[in-house]
Order: C-alpha cells, then structure tokens, then sequence
C-alpha cells in the first residue's frame, strides 16, 4: 500500500478499529474458553466481541499478534505498511523513526512479533512435485572476545547453517525445445546441525505427497530416500548445480545479500524471525500492493492465540 492511500484510508483510530474488525469477522474469532472458533456478537459502544456460546468477551486486539500491546491500532496499522511496503525491509532504527516510537526496544520487539506471524502463516503451506535442497551458511553477530578464536568459513562457528528448500518446474519452450526452471514456494530454517537426522526433519516437516528431491552429494543426504519418493543427487561441479540447484542457489546468494545490506549482523537467536520475513516477501513476490492485506490477515488469523 502506498503511504498517500495509506493516509487517505486510515487518518485516525476508528478507522483502524472499524478495518480489523471487519476482517476478524472474515477470519473467524477464536474463544479461548470455547478452545475454537465461534460465532461472536460485536459491541461497539464498549468496542469488544462477546461469544455467542459462553459469552466470553474478547477485545479487538485478543487472539490476535497485537494482543497485550498498548500501541494505538493506527502505529500498528502503519508498522504493517511499511514492513509490507517493501520487498528488501527496514533497519530497526529506520522502522523506529518511522513510527515515531521513543525507544529502539519497542520497535525492534514489534517488527519480531510480525516476522514470527510471517513464520507461522507459511508454515501453513508445503512443499509438492519437484523440489531443491540444499544449506546456506549465513554470518551470524559474535562478540569480539571470542570472534578471532573461532575458525573462519564453512562449518565456523561464526556461521548458522541455513536450510534452504524450494519448488521448482521444469518447463520447455514448444518451438525452440529449450528446458527452464519456474521456481514455486520457499522453504526456510536454521538448522542446529547439518546431519541425516536434522536435513530429514527438515524436508518431512516442509513436504507433502509424492516428492522428487534434488540435492548435491552431501553425506547428510544418504538416508532421504525414506522421507521422499525420489531423490536425485548432482556432482558438486559449479555448471552442474546451477542448473539443477538454480532457485535455491540464487535464494541464497539473495538472503546474504539482503541481510548484510539492511541490518549487517544479524544475532543467531532472532535468524529465524529474519529468514521468516525474507521468505514470506519472496513467497508473495507478486502480490504487490495486496500484500498489506495478506499480512493484515497474516496478524490476525485465528492461529495466533
């Protein structure tokens, strides 16, 4: 959403009331005494749901990622559009100044608590047909005492390993009989280690149906044929994994860049909430302007309680 629109739809807090109540009530409301989604009845002179079962009532902001915060609805409203106004992301310090907020904590727990929606609302879908695997290993903030004690490149400690998984369908141009690849859904998450056990929880828990998985020759992958119908291994040859491995490979290179550019050092506690993010972006890369909406949907689904 474009910030002039943004202004125009939204100039005060009842219209940023009246917005997130409209699209809860499309959603569903979940009644935590209820344990599940029931019809609710609206309230609007005391501005809360009550269940129409157990008459439980819940506030606007209940069940949903801006429960407990004390932030008008029109600062979270604005922290939606601009996370979701560009596809690269804000620096903690840029988004605070945005938003007008007085302190860094504020802005930096807010921006997390909507990554860790992004996470939750992707983790929804799977991965089918024809699929990429392979680990990136992303630099992660170490403190200066013990940075020049720990090795440096693949396998330092320095660095999380990152495991990267996409769809990817070959496709042939009818006329010229030339192959392509048309990349699908990403799949993200910090691995603790890169072994048989941790890759095959990995691609278990992201897939579904009958899977054709290609990777490189990592010993870590000896064992995926349990998880998978297929599963095809590439030589490590540069000509030979960028054809085969293109999208994870350019996910990758992608990440690193977009995570060195914006925040330069990111800490290996909030990395998950980062590559959230950066995976949802990518997901939804075509949705444009739409995306304010999906994220809005996102925040206050009926999972998040």
């Amino acid at each position: 959403m474009k910030l002039i629109h943004f202004l125009n739809q939204f100039p005060d807090e009842e219209s940023c009331e009246l917005f997130i109540k409209s699209y809860r009530e499309k959603s569903g409301i979940f009644c935590k005494k209820c344990e599940k989604v029931t019809h609710h009845y609206w309230f609007s002179g005391a501005k809360f749901f009550e269940c129409r079962h157990c008459r439980r009532r819940s506030s606007l902001k209940s069940g949903t990622v801006m429960e407990n915060s004390k932030l008008p609805l029109q600062v979270w409203m604005l922290a939606f559009m601009f996370i979701s106004a560009t596809k690269k992301g804000f620096s903690c310090l840029e988004f605070q100044r945005q938003l007008g907020l007085s302190r860094y904590e504020t802005a930096f727990k807010l921006m997390h608590k909507i990554r860790a929606v992004m996470g939750r609302r992707d983790s929804l879908y799977l991965l089918k047909d024809m699929v990429e695997y392979d680990e990136g290993y992303v630099e992660v903030a170490t403190k200066k005492q013990i940075k020049n004690q720990l090795k440096r490149g693949k396998g330092s400690q320095r660095q999380a390993q990152v495991a990267v998984a996409v769809e990817s369908t070959p496709l042939e141009n009818p006329e010229s009989g030339q192959g392509s690849k048309v990349c699908g859904y990403f799949k993200m998450e910090v691995l603790n280690k890169v072994d048989s056990e941790n890759v095959n929880q990995f691609i278990k828990r992201n897939t579904d149906g009958d899977v054709v998985l290609f990777t490189d020759k990592n010993t870590a992958y000896v064992n995926l044929e349990k998880v998978v119908n297929t599963h095809f291994t590439v030589a490590a040859g540069k000509e030979e994994t960028n054809d085969t491995l293109r999208w994870v490979h350019k996910a990758i290179s992608n990440l690193k860049r977009n995570l060195l550019g914006i925040y330069h050092m990111v800490t290996y506690k909030y990395l998950q909430n980062y590559l959230n993010e950066f995976v949802y972006k990518l997901n939804r890369r075509y949705f444009g302007e739409k995306l304010f909406e999906r994220l809005i949907i996102a925040s206050i689904h009926p999972y998040v309680h």
